[in-house]
């Protein structure tokens, strides 16, 4: 596998990170997962206009544009020989010197990761497990996809090597808030509910444009505050992430769910699937969809 640092295209092996920089030291530092169709990054703009509003946030000084992302792209999937990818766009605070820092990061350290994408979920979908680990709060007005990833590892451990299950987290307040790597949405009466980033979810991209999708659909969409047992009386529940898109939960506990039958599930899975060959981002999509 190669990886791009720094402006240059090197093999894992010689990937190396500084012993000092504040990425390592105490977390500072943001990281973009998705995944690429034929060579076409999916909703990048929208990716990465979160990395810039999230480094702007923590003090890098650091911006970046599609076609300096592309152009990393395009030449990790030569050197990797793909073209369907996972990709992970990684920017590290930088070398500082030991103690916290108040002036601004001039020198990230940018790392580019991929690799062929994991196997798809299970066509019947995946379980849910409810866990017993909380949801913490987020270390500041929202949450950020950063490098502080210990609460997602110690639900990951609480679930085991489970590869068809995804644990499902409950904020402190018992509200239904997340999967360890995904955002939830359930379906009853014909109403999709997700829960609101005001739980302290991380507000996904691949959520964002399935609400985006929802509107388009002209299917109802509620975003709020919700406890347990609503998701329990739910008719479909279904997760999402950038890398396996969207995925139908068939069975939470002793709750069955239509799955991978459940009509809403099966009609956005089939309207997501007809924008992965493009770049589109969500504010282009009504567009598109009324041609």
């Amino acid at each position: 596998m190669y990886v791009y640092v720094n402006g240059k295209i090197v093999p894992r092996e010689e990937a190396q990170l500084s012993a000092f920089d504040h990425g390592f030291l105490y977390g500072l530092g943001l990281f973009e997962t998705f995944r690429t169709y034929d060579g076409h990054p999916f909703l990048l703009d929208d990716h990465l206009a979160r990395l810039n509003c999230g480094l702007s946030e923590l003090h890098i000084a650091r911006q970046f544009g599609r076609a300096e992302a592309v152009d990393i792209i395009e030449r990790l999937l030569r050197a990797n020989e793909l073209r369907d990818a996972y990709v992970r766009f990684n920017v590290s605070a930088g070398v500082g010197d030991l103690g916290l820092s108040t002036e601004q990061y001039l020198r990230p350290t940018i790392i580019v990761y991929m690799k062929p994408l994991p196997p798809a979920a299970p066509q019947e979908g995946k379980e849910g497990v409810i866990l017993t680990t909380t949801r913490n709060s987020p270390e500041g007005d929202q949450r950020l996809k950063s490098h502080h990833y210990l609460n997602n590892m110690i639900g990951k451990w609480e679930l085991g090597n489970r590869p068809h299950a995804e644990g499902i987290f409950l904020n402190r307040e018992g509200a239904v808030a997340e999967g360890i790597v995904s955002n939830i949405f359930w379906i009853k009466g014909g109403v999709v509910y997700t829960p609101a980033p005001s739980v302290g979810i991380l507000n996904g991209i691949t959520r964002q444009f399935v609400i985006a999708l929802l509107n388009e659909l002209h299917i109802p969409i509620e975003e709020g505050v919700y406890p347990l047992s609503d998701l329990y009386e739910a008719d479909e529940v279904f997760i999402t992430n950038s890398l396996q898109e969207i995925v139908p939960l068939h069975r939470i506990g002793h709750r069955v769910y239509l799955g991978q039958n459940g009509p809403v599930t099966c009609a956005l899975q089939r309207h997501y699937r007809r924008f992965t060959d493009t770049l589109w981002t969500r504010n282009e999509l009504s567009e598109r969809m009324n041609r």
